[in-house]
């Protein structure tokens, strides 16, 4: 296994884009993250970045429809998409966020990688297999994310991993599960090793995720 080589420390906000018109350039490499509005996304990006605000989290889910770009290096972009399925907004909204969606995965040249996040408690919702469908229909590697994995004991954070990946199977691409927590701060190495693979077009790691322990 390679020694990570980006330093994610360096990240910075460049622009927030109603949609993918109004996004840098289509050049370099970018990696996005999604998931539902309270599955910890914003927590994830700054845990990530080892940044307090990078990523602001909104005490009211839903509410940011902007996509907001961040940059590591030149040509470099972590991609922070707005949070699906909160009921409350608009279905005017939804479906205007659905249409920006398809068309970022769909002509975004420059996207070489999703990371989608999930609750560990409540995986694989109907719209999160839906994203992951339509990531794989368009030849994108994605990488689920279990989070708030501290909320479960280990015993059975193991084994909700366990039947995750086993669900993964069914999307019949390339689809890669890790757990993730933002307090306890595990997680992070895979999520860093699967975002220098996509950034640094490495060939991926052969070796399964073992957990250690909580200490």
């Amino acid at each position: 296994m390679s020694e990570k080589r980006i330093n994610y420390q360096t990240a910075t906000f460049i622009t927030s884009a109603p949609n993918i018109r109004k996004l840098p350039e289509d050049r370099g490499i970018e990696i996005a993250f999604a998931g539902r509005s309270n599955a910890g996304k914003s927590s994830a990006l700054n845990t990530l970045t080892r940044q307090r605000n990078l990523a602001r989290t909104s005490k009211t889910p839903g509410r940011t429809q902007l996509i907001n770009v961040f940059e590591t290096a030149t040509g470099q972009r972590l991609i922070d998409l707005p949070g699906y399925g909160f009921a409350k907004v608009p279905m005017e909204v939804k479906e205007q966020w659905q249409r920006s969606l398809s068309e970022y995965l769909e002509k975004r040249d420059s996207l070489k990688g999703l990371v989608v996040l999930m609750d560990i408690r409540h995986p694989f919702r109907e719209t999160d297999q839906e994203l992951i469908y339509w990531a794989v229909d368009c030849g994108i590697p994605v990488l689920a994310l279990l989070t708030k994995a501290d909320k479960l004991k280990q015993g059975a954070r193991k084994s909700t991993l366990l039947k995750a990946r086993q669900a993964a199977i069914a999307f019949n691409g390339d689809v890669q599960v890790e757990v993730f927590s933002s307090l306890k701060k595990f997680g992070i190495d895979q999520l860093e090793q699967k975002l220098d693979q996509w950034f640094l077009g490495e060939t991926p790691a052969t070796d399964d995720f073992v957990e250690s322990d909580d200490t």
